[in-house]
């Protein structure tokens, strides 16, 4: 009597960005085709791999914790990430890990897996089927599409292109397909993602694919416009000014796409940007914000902000709210500046801002953002919007509108028991509103 070999099973942690979930997915995706089965719990897992974060100092802090829980629990620990590009600081914490390696490494993590615990020789991929969207880490209803790796960028505090590299996009082709497959799948909802989107295809010269037998360019422009044709929602991140994005705004000004930018602004003194080395930002933004909206009134934009970069002086931080107030963004997050080991930031001489003042300018940031978001929430009142369900609880159902990004935006709350599921689209009307959330009624 033959005994049948255990199904090996790997426990996974993804930390950091949407970026890193994707690659998680990968990875994950990768496993299962070989017969691997993916646990929740360290003690049911034969190896563990965490998938870490270096953006800052505080998310490789965490990255840390998290290997040091996982070794505790388990013993048996696989590295990726961006913070897997240090790996030498990661081994001076925890020298017991198995394997390090930095982000984009599939293959090389999946190799690492097959050391520790090789997978089944009587696994048929032909019967044991994995999903054709492959594994996702998001809810059924909506998921990320990673348009590109990499960033062509050289800003002062960050060290995001020495860890993933200069950009280097997809083929649209590739990104189309899967994001069919996704549609088929179910999702409702495509939050399309990257370093830098609006520089889609910049570097293959727009180079022309093919998709379902026709031919696209790899740019933003006709990315937007094909994903527009597959009827689902298209949230489009990380977007850059450009003037290419211009091209975009009639095609959510249609209701081709969702009307929602996410534009990391990161400040706007002149001055401080200039320190920052960010790309792409003149004093022609103002004017850029105020044509946009002319053209798709319904527009909302999201962004980022860091206050208490060095040499930020009181002039420059007052020059950063009196924008706030002009450019009335709807969505917004602010971080208080934190250096980064590896960073060009560290050594451009200026006078660092203290932490006592930092903190004080990022209350009175967010006390300032706050006013101008309740306000333009406040406009929504009475006005009927669709939703897409979240979450359904015991009390309501938890959902969010078509400004609401998932987990970084606000949500809409339905009070009572509709019969809704994740993933329905509602109709309703918005009832109240608070400075992040809203309260609708279905109609």
């Amino acid at each position: 009597m033959s005994i049948t070999p255990a199904t090996p099973k790997v426990g996974f942690v993804s930390l950091g960005c949407p970026k890193a979930l994707v690659d998680s997915e990968r990875i994950l995706t990768q496993l299962r085709m070989e017969g691997y089965e993916v646990v929740p719990t360290y003690e049911d897992a034969d190896v563990v791999v965490v998938n870490t974060c270096g953006f800052i100092d505080s998310a490789k802090a965490e990255s840390l914790e998290v290997i040091g829980e996982a070794i505790k629990e388990n013993g048996k620990v696989i590295v990726t990430g961006c913070m897997g590009v240090e790996e030498g600081n990661i081994r001076d914490v925890h020298p017991s890990v198995l394997s390090v390696t930095g982000p984009q490494q599939y293959e090389q993590v999946v190799n690492a897996v097959h050391e520790v615990v090789p997978p089944r020789q009587d696994h048929n991929p032909l019967i044991d089927l994995v999903p054709p969207q492959g594994v996702k880490l998001t809810p059924r209803h909506y998921a990320y599409l990673k348009i590109s790796e990499g960033c062509n960028h050289s800003c002062s505090f960050c060290i995001i292109p020495s860890m993933r590299g200069k950009l280097v996009s997809r083929p649209v082709g590739e990104v189309l397909s899967e994001a069919e497959r996704l549609v088929k799948a179910g999702v409702k909802e495509i939050l399309v993602i990257s370093q830098d989107t609006s520089a889609y295809g910049v570097d293959v010269r727009y180079k022309t694919d093919f998709w379902n037998g026709r031919p696209v360019k790899t740019r933003m422009l006709e990315l937007c416009e094909a994903l527009s044709s597959l009827g689902v929602w298209v949230r489009l991140h990380y977007v850059y000014p450009y003037p290419n994005v211009d091209d975009v705004i009639p095609l959510m000004a249609a209701g081709k796409l969702l009307p929602y930018l996410d534009i990391p602004f990161q400040h706007a003194s002149p001055k401080v940007l200039k320190s920052m080395k960010r790309p792409a930002f003149e004093d022609r933004t103002l004017a850029r914000i105020k044509q946009w909206r002319e053209q798709c009134p319904e527009l909302v934009i999201r962004s980022t902000f860091i206050v208490g970069f060095p040499g930020e002086t009181e002039e420059d931080f007052q020059y950063l709210l009196d924008w706030l107030t002009e450019a009335q963004l709807d969505r917004v997050g602010c971080f208080q500046y934190s250096p980064v080991e590896g960073a060009p930031a560290n050594h451009l001489g200026l006078e660092e801002v203290p932490d006592d003042v930092k903190q004080s300018r990022w209350d009175r940031f967010m006390a300032h953002q706050q006013a101008i978001s309740s306000a333009r929430l406040q406009l929504r009142i009475g006005k009927e919007i669709e939703v897409l369900i979240d979450e359904v609880e015991e009390q309501g159902s938890v959902g969010r509108s078509f400004f609401d990004a998932p987990e970084i935006d606000g949500s809409v709350f339905i009070d009572g028991d509709h019969g809704f599921k994740p993933g329905d689209k509602v109709r309703c009307r918005i009832v109240d509103a608070d400075e992040y959330d809203m309260w609708a009624e279905p109609i």
